[in-house]
């Protein structure tokens, strides 16, 4: 599928309007020093040094909302954004762009994407060379983001870097310094950017979204198993308010640890996900004490197609918005098969 939303606004005399939002990472960080990279650009900065730009036809809104490092990225500035973005679509703007570290962008564009209901797009990028550094690839994922998001509606929260089009529901940064870090190993990428067009090769099927009111502050763990695990990663888990289990395989787990989370899953929701970052759990092909279908028998729920760091976010946002035990479980359900 090619977008001409772009050449068909064009066309009409009408001028695409893309809000960018910078909340910092290595796309804004330098080091005039010589010491480590910091955040040193304002969003404003990044977009005037891209190259290209003034001639694409495209109205530029900037907004300097935040400007940290990935890692600093916290739930509360995501729901600050969410709010931010609905303001600027509701105002009319055709699209938005994310500027952010890419640390985080796996996770915090699937939580923007749950709340996410409106057509407009909403693209989060970033980069992984600072402006100081031979090869800086900040400026033309800036660029390719800002064409996606004045053309690319109907898609959600998209994930654009190296030219590549993700789904936030897929994506993972899965190299530590790549420039194509980021990958979509279950259905690859949505399409890409060709001679500043997004062009989409396949789409994504089962979307949700979660909405409602956020209620009270929630906090949801994260344990990978590993080889002879005998619970001690468990030990402090009853403080969570729900809890994700990254399994072995298709969703197994060391027999020492499955009477602690039957225990577990009997106060809180516990979501199984298999830590191997690619593929679905299972429910009925292996039997034995710690399988899949034991554990799903002794009530943790198959987090299915979705990754660990992905089943946090979803169930961090169920908890948050006040999503019953039932209601979790069917969630889970619908959203892990994207």
């Amino acid at each position: 599928m090619i977008t001409r939303r772009l050449e068909d606004m064009l066309m009409s005399g009408s001028t695409p309007h893309v809000v960018v939002f910078g909340l910092g990472g290595t796309i804004s960080m330098s080091s005039a020093t010589g010491a480590g990279a910091v955040p040193a650009l304002s969003a404003a900065e990044l977009v005037a040094a891209v190259p290209g730009l003034a001639a694409a036809g495209i109205d530029i809104e900037v907004v300097e909302f935040r400007r940290v490092p990935g890692a600093s990225v916290s739930f509360e500035d995501v729901d600050a954004l969410a709010e931010a973005i609905e303001e600027r679509l509701a105002g009319g703007a055709t699209g938005v762009v994310v500027v952010q570290g890419t640390d985080t962008i796996e996770e915090t564009a699937y939580l923007l994407d749950l709340g996410h209901t409106r057509p407009e797009p909403v693209v989060v990028t970033g980069a992984m060379r600072n402006a100081a550094q031979a090869g800086a690839d900040g400026p033309a994922n800036l660029l390719a983001a800002i064409q996606t998001a004045a053309t690319a509606s109907g898609h959600g929260v998209l994930v654009v870097l190296a030219d590549e089009i993700h789904a936030a529901a897929r994506v993972r940064k899965t190299h530590s310094t790549s420039g194509h870090t980021f990958v979509s190993a279950d259905g690859g990428p949505l399409g890409y950017v060709v001679e500043g067009q997004p062009r989409f090769l396949n789409g994504q099927t089962g979307r949700k979204t979660v909405v409602g009111a956020l209620g009270k502050a929630v906090d949801v763990g994260l344990v990978t198993m590993t080889l002879g695990d005998s619970g001690t990663s468990l030990r402090a888990a009853h403080e969570f308010d729900g809890l994700v289990i990254a399994g072995f395989g298709a969703g197994h787990v060391p027999v020492g640890v499955v009477d602690r989370l039957t225990e577990l899953a009997a106060n809180m929701p516990v979501v199984l996900a298999s830590r191997t970052g690619a593929g679905s759990v299972l429910s009925r092909t292996y039997g034995f004490p710690g399988s899949e279908s034991d554990l799903l028998n002794r009530g943790l729920i198959s987090a299915h197609f979705l990754d660990p760091l992905k089943a946090r976010i979803l169930l961090h946002r169920l908890l948050a918005t006040g999503h019953d035990i039932d209601r979790i479980r069917a969630t889970f359900g619908q959203n892990g098969w994207r």
